[in-house]
C-alpha cells in the first residue's frame, strides 16, 4: 500500500479493468496495457492527457469533484465506488504513528446482553478489521472461527475448513476484501491495516488478486450459503448493523427465512448447543459435589 498516492493507485487499477468496447471505443491493433490507455480515459472524461497523467502519478492531489465524477463515469464506477473515489482526495485526519498499536475497544455491555438473549439467532460483533470481538452461543456453533480474537477475513481466506463450510466462498471473499478497502478508505498508514494486508498478501494468492483490483463495497446484509457438518445445508440471511458510539464495530445477526428448511436446521443446531451446554453444566456440578471420605 502506498499512502502517498492512493488516488493514483485507485485510478490505475480501475482503468485496467475497463475494456475499450465497454465505453464505445474500437479495439485497434495490439494493446500493450490491460483496459484503457491513459489518453483514452482523459479524452472520454474531457480533460487533458497531461492532467490525467499528473493525477495517476500523484503530482496533482486536488482535482475537483466534477473531474472525479467525470472519471467515475468513464471508469464505470457505481455510486459506492464513486463516493470512495471522492473520499480519497478529501483531507484525511492525521495518521496514527506506525509504531503505535490501536487501543482495544470494549464491546458495549448492552450489545453483549442483547446477543446472548437470542437463542434462535446466531450473532457476533466484529470491528472494522473483521476481528470478532463478541459472539453468542449459536453463532459459535456455526463455525469455530466465530470466536473472539479470530480475524474473519484471514480465516475465510486461509482455513480449508472455512472454505468447505462456505458454498459461496468465491463471492464471500470478493465481497470481504472490497468491504475492507471501502471501510478503511485512504487510511493506509493504519498499523493494524498494514499488518493485516501484509500478512494476507504473503499468505493468500486470492487476497493479492482481489486487493489489486481496488474494488469497494459498503458493508451490507447478504444471504450466506453454508454446509454445516452437523445439520447440513443452511441458507441464512444476515443483517449488519453499525453500533453507534464505537470505532466501526458491526453487529451481524443471522436468521432463516420463515417456513424454509433452514428454520428446522437452525433449530436443530440450537438444540445441539443447548444439549451441549446442559452436559457441561451437569459435569461441572458433579465435579463440584463433595465426595464422602473413605
Amino acid at each position: 500500500m502506498d499512502s502517498s498516492n492512493a488516488l493514483g493507485e485507485y485510478l490505475r487499477a480501475r482503468r485496467e479493468q475497463v475494456r475499450p468496447e465497454d465505453v464505445g471505443l474500437r479495439r485497434v491493433g495490439v494493446r500493450r496495457v490491460p483496459g484503457l490507455r491513459r489518453e483514452e480515459v482523459a479524452m472520454l472524461a474531457g480533460i487533458s492527457s497531461d492532467y490525467y497523467l499528473r493525477l495517476e502519478q500523484g503530482r496533482d492531489r486536488h482535482p475537483s469533484v466534477q473531474v472525479l465524477e467525470a472519471l467515475a463515469d468513464v471508469l464505470r464506477l457505481d455510486a459506492d465506488a464513486t463516493a470512495y473515489l471522492v473520499g480519497l482526495v478529501q483531507e484525511q485526519p492525521r495518521a496514527v504513528p506506525k509504531r503505535q498499536r490501536p487501543r482495544t475497544e470494549p464491546v458495549p455491555e448492552s450489545i453483549r446482553e442483547l446477543i446472548d438473549g437470542w437463542p434462535n439467532n446466531p450473532a457476533y460483533v466484529q470491528n472494522k478489521y473483521t476481528d470478532v470481538v463478541a459472539v453468542n452461543a449459536l453463532g459459535a456453533a456455526l463455525t469455530p472461527n466465530y470466536a473472539v480474537g479470530v480475524n474473519l477475513l484471514t480465516a475465510v481466506l486461509l482455513d480449508p475448513a472455512e472454505q468447505a463450510l462456505r458454498r459461496d466462498w468465491d463471492e464471500l471473499t470478493e465481497e470481504g476484501v472490497a468491504v475492507l478497502r471501502s471501510e478503511l478508505g485512504s487510511a493506509v498508514d493504519d498499523p493494524r491495516l498494514v499488518e493485516l494486508v501484509g500478512e494476507l498478501s504473503v499468505r493468500s494468492e486470492r487476497f493479492r488478486q482481489l486487493w489489486a483490483r481496488h474494488d469497494v463495497r459498503p458493508r451490507r446484509g447478504r444471504l450466506s450459503l453454508l454446509t454445516h457438518p452437523d445439520v447440513g445445508d443452511l441458507e441464512l440471511k444476515s443483517d449488519k448493523l453499525t453500533i453507534g458510539g464505537t470505532d466501526g464495530m458491526t453487529l451481524v445477526v443471522f436468521h432463516a427465512v420463515p417456513g424454509s428448511r433452514s428454520v428446522e436446521s437452525l433449530a436443530l443446531l440450537g438444540s445441539l448447543v443447548a444439549s451441549s451446554d446442559q452436559t457441561d453444566e451437569t459435569t461441572e456440578q458433579r465435579d463440584q459435589t463433595p465426595r464422602p471420605s473413605d
